[in-house]
């Protein structure tokens, strides 16, 4: 019985093993982390929003979006249309369903995105609007919430206070713990690339929302400190460590000082949206006291060319094609997206997936990494050649003899 059962497990074993993904091995021993591509997700750690706050929300959206956009610079509105080029239909925009980490990273995605608020008394997202004024409207048949250690003090990870607010992991400590334990799981994984967008603004449509604040150099400094305390200086690429004996980090960036993925197995790197999802350009208080990102864990969202540049975000790779391939020849990381606001899914259209890949962006994300979209279409993104990674199509000697 017992030989049975053991036999059983071991089977079940194999095959989990075999519908993980491949690891990425078809690499020069050479490559640097910088001359391959991956896939990843967007809003990596959301649940999908209740139906019925997505009904509560679309109206009273549509009123507010014209004093939305007022409230922005002419750049920040051109930047604004770049990254949403199909405009902002909330209902559709949150139109997808994300498994845990554990089963993205099993499936060979290694790029991940979580969004992360500020609370240093704790008891800040308790109770989200949208779901105290459904009660009260008598309505309880909700969407599961889980408000656990929502009370404690520390950084609390959803997508758009008090409505999308669904998530795998409160906070973000249990992300990085389970990233932790994939990664001691799978030693050898290739480096992971995390996205970090420290949301600084809510959308305080609702009585009593919940007061979002703003990300100073305190926080930032807990944030780091938070990153470092789960996983430990040695699964961490720091800009630190790419700067080398450079001058500046930009400086070691454009001379190529990126590990090699042979060397970087069982890491992470953290790359930091600082506010407003790359839209603002004001400077950020996470370079305040370190300059070329000195003693910090994450790269951060620039634009080329300042000290500390080394990743830069251009969603929409269609319109920025030439652009993001001449940064990835010069040296930089850039995330760009095979699809935006779910549009590409709905009309089963490919072009920007195109885009992204053969723009040699080292990470593309993607909403639909499987099969059965909530369209019905066949649309889902993988990256070609089938493994974890690739050699980059622009910038890795593989692929450029």
């Amino acid at each position: 019985m017992n030989k049975t059962i053991l036999s059983m497990f071991g089977l079940l074993s194999v095959m989990t093993m075999a519908q993980n993904k491949k690891e990425f091995s078809g690499y020069p021993e050479g490559l640097k982390i910088n001359q391959i591509q991956v896939l990843g997700t967007h809003n990596s750690y959301a649940k999908p929003v209740d139906p019925k706050v997505i009904k509560l929300v679309t109206g009273i959206m549509g009123k507010l979006k014209n004093s939305f956009f007022d409230k922005m610079t002419a750049e920040e509105k051109a930047k604004f249309q770049e990254y949403h080029p199909n405009g902002l239909d909330f209902a559709e925009a949150l139109n997808y369903d994300h498994p845990d980490f554990n089963e993205q990273l099993n499936a060979g995605l290694r790029n991940l995105e979580i969004d992360v608020y500020y609370d240093p008394t704790g008891n800040r997202f308790n109770k989200p609007a949208a779901y105290e004024i459904l009660k009260n409207q008598g309505i309880t048949d909700l969407a599961p919430y889980s408000a656990e250690d929502l009370d404690k003090p520390g950084f609390k990870v959803m997508h758009i206070a008090d409505i999308d607010f669904r998530t795998h992991y409160t906070t973000f400590k249990k992300a990085l713990q389970a990233l932790k334990d994939w990664s001691d799981k799978n030693p050898n994984h290739i480096p992971v690339f995390i996205q970090i967008e420290a949301k600084d603004s809510g959308i305080p449509i609702f009585p009593n929302a919940s007061e979002v604040l703003k990300f100073d150099e305190k926080a930032f400094g807990d944030l780091d400190k938070e990153v470092l305390s789960v996983l430990g200086r040695k699964k961490i690429i720091t800009p630190d460590d790419v700067k080398g004996k450079y001058k500046t980090l930009n400086e070691a960036v454009l001379h190529n000082n990126w590990p090699t993925v042979n060397n970087s197995k069982g890491k992470f790197v953290f790359v930091l949206l600082p506010s407003s999802a790359g839209i603002s350009n004001n400077e950020s208080p996470y370079l305040a006291g370190h300059p070329s990102l000195k003693g910090r864990m994450m790269f951060i969202e620039s634009a080329p060319g300042k000290d500390y540049s080394a990743f830069v975000l251009y969603d929409n790779a269609i319109v920025r094609q030439n652009e993001i391939q001449k940064l990835v020849k010069e040296g930089y990381l850039v995330r760009t997206r095979s699809d935006i606001e779910t549009y590409e899914a709905k009309v089963n259209d490919r072009t920007r997936e195109k885009a992204a890949f053969s723009s040699g962006a080292q990470i593309v994300s993607t909403d639909f990494f499987k099969k059965g979209n909530t369209y019905g279409t066949d649309y889902y993104v993988t990256l070609p050649g089938g493994e974890t990674a690739r050699c980059n199509p622009i910038n890795s000697s593989k692929n450029n003899k």
